[in-house]
C-alpha cells in the first residue's frame, strides 16, 4: 500500500474527525490561537508603526529593535516560557504560546506599517492640512487609507508565518494541528505527521486568500486603479493583450 494511501486512509477514517483529538476541533484551536496572536501583533506593532509613521520619530531605532526579534528562535523563546509555571500552565499552554508567536508576527507589521505611513506623500499631507484637517484627521482620512496596502501585506506576511509557526504550541501542551506533527514524529509515523502538516499548509492557504481579498476590499478604488496603471506602466503589452481578450 502506497504512503499516499496511506494517507487518504488516515484522513477518510471516521475517528480522526471526532472527539478532542479530532480534526474539526484542533483545526479551530489553531485557527483561534492564530488569529488571537495576529490581533495582538496588529494592536502592539501596528499601533507602534502608526504613531512613529505619523510622527516620523524614533522609527528606525524601533523598527530596527523589531526586526532584531526575528534573530530569537520562536522554539527557544517558547522553552523558556514552557518553564514558568505561572505561563506555561495558563489557558493550558495558551499564553505561552501566544507570547512567543506575538514576538514572531510584531516584525512584519510594524515595519510594514511603518513604512506606509511614511511612503504617504508629504505634499498630500500638506494639501490635507491646508484644507483645515487636524493632525488626528490627516492621520484617519489621508494616510491610513494610503497606507492600507502596506499594512495588510505585513498582515498576510505575518499570518502566514503564524499559522506555520503556530504547530510549536503543542510543546507547551496546547493542542492543535501541531500535535499531529509532534505526534508523528515521536512515534515514528509520517502518515500523521505528513497529515498533520498538509493541514497546517491548508490553513496556510485559506488565511492568504481570504486576506488578499480583505486587502482588496479595504483598499480604496483610487489605489486599485493605480495598481492597474502601474503594471500597464511596467508592461505595455498588458493593455494590447486585454483587448485582444475583448475583442
Amino acid at each position: 500500500m502506497s504512503f499516499v494511501a496511506h494517507v487518504f486512509g488516515w484522513f477518510t477514517t471516521a475517528a480522526n474527525w471526532t472527539g478532542p483529538q479530532g480534526i474539526p476541533t484542533l483545526f479551530w484551536h489553531q485557527l483561534e490561537l492564530s488569529v488571537a496572536v495576529v490581533l495582538g501583533a496588529i494592536v502592539l506593532g501596528g499601533g507602534l508603526g502608526v504613531v512613529l509613521g505619523h510622527t516620523g520619530r524614533g522609527g528606525l531605532v524601533a523598527v530596527n529593535a523589531a526586526n532584531a526579534f526575528r534573530a530569537v528562535p520562536t522554539l527557544a523563546l517558547l522553552t523558556l516560557l514552557a518553564i514558568q509555571p505561572a505561563i506555561s500552565l495558563k489557558w493550558n499552554g495558551f499564553l505561552a504560546a501566544w507570547i512567543a508567536l506575538t514576538a514572531l508576527a510584531i516584525p512584519p507589521i510594524l515595519t510594514n506599517t511603518y513604512v506606509g505611513m511614511r511612503e504617504v506623500d508629504a505634499d498630500v499631507r500638506d494639501a490635507a492640512k491646508a484644507m483645515g484637517l487636524t493632525g488626528g484627521q490627516v492621520l484617519r482620512t489621508v494616510e491610513a487609507p494610503l497606507a492600507l496596502p502596506f499594512v495588510m501585506a505585513g498582515v498576510r506576511t505575518a499570518s502566514i508565518e503564524v499559522v506555520a509557526t503556530s504547530t510549536l504550541a503543542a510543546y507547551v501542551s496546547y493542542t492543535d494541528l501541531g500535535t499531529y506533527v509532534i505526534t508523528g514524529l515521536n512515534t515514528n509515523d509520517s502518515v500523521v505527521a505528513f497529515s498533520g502538516a498538509l493541514l497546517v499548509a491548508a490553513m496556510a492557504g485559506m488565511a492568504t486568500v481570504s486576506l488578499s481579498l480583505l486587502t482588496r476590499a479595504l483598499t480604496p478604488l483610487p489605489l486599485r486603479h493605480r495598481g492597474r496603471t502601474d503594471a500597464l506602466a511596467r508592461d505595455p503589452t498588458v493593455g494590447r493583450r486585454a483587448a485582444t481578450v475583448n475583442i
